[in-house]
């Protein structure tokens, strides 16, 4: 699998900042010292997607060096893809596509036409989606970038005993709901990759993902390779 130039000119630069930044940082440099190559991978594509060098400073895996590496194996055996927005979804399509070919899908296809008693679509869809994905012989993983209330219902369903996403990339944005959503995702034991504070969006949700599976593209490639 190529990486556009433009894409690893850019990876390129971003390590170069983030290492000059760490320099001068020892906190960083711990951080990122303590990253597995698969959680560097999954930081350096959020940064590129965000243009935010303080993403190294906020972006959590847990738990850590496991998350990311058995979100890499749930979608190498083959794990939909359940996207919070359309946007997530468009964003994930042709990286799966050009990889593993995973199923991308997005809570809404089971939202009703309108939501009741103050509740969201996004919310309201969660526990069918979930009856149906989560019966699949691999757990999904789950990208929420949009919805909080999303968030806080699949992890209700947790504590009722459904089962577990493979993985949780949970990067709810703005400030109402937000914290609290992230707080008791931390709180969650789930896998989960979260970017603290109130950002979040589609576009990191996506990147995460994309790492993934850009990974798994590169590793099975590296193993198709005859002997040297």
């Amino acid at each position: 699998m190529l990486d556009h130039p433009i894409f690893s000119a850019s990876i390129a630069l971003i390590r170069q900042e983030l290492a000059a930044t760490a320099a001068a940082d020892a906190g960083l440099a711990d951080r990122l010292q303590a990253l597995s190559c698969l959680e560097r991978d999954v930081l350096e594509r959020c940064i590129h997607s965000s243009g935010d060098l303080s993403v190294a400073a906020a972006l959590r895996f847990a738990p850590a060096g496991l998350a990311c590496a058995q979100g890499l194996a749930a979608l190498q055996a083959g794990a939909p893809i359940l996207c919070d927005t359309a946007m997530a979804a468009a964003a994930v399509l042709p990286m799966a596509r050009r990889t593993l070919g995973n199923r991308v899908v997005c809570l809404l296809d089971w939202a009703p036409a309108l939501a009741l008693g103050g509740d969201t679509r996004s919310a309201a869809a969660v526990e069918g989606a979930w009856a149906e994905l989560a019966a699949g012989p691999v757990a999904p993983v789950v990208l929420i970038g949009s919805a909080p209330t999303a968030l806080e219902r699949l992890l209700d369903l947790m504590t009722q005993g459904a089962p577990a996403p493979a993985l949780l990339i949970g990067m709810p944005v703005g400030f109402i709901g937000v914290a609290e959503s992230k707080r008791r995702l931390a709180a969650s034991g789930l896998p989960q990759i979260c970017l603290d504070g109130s950002r979040g969006g589609a576009g990191l949700v996506a990147a995460a993902c994309n790492a993934l599976l850009r990974a798994a593209a590169l590793q099975a490639a590296s193993s198709s390779l005859p002997p040297s």
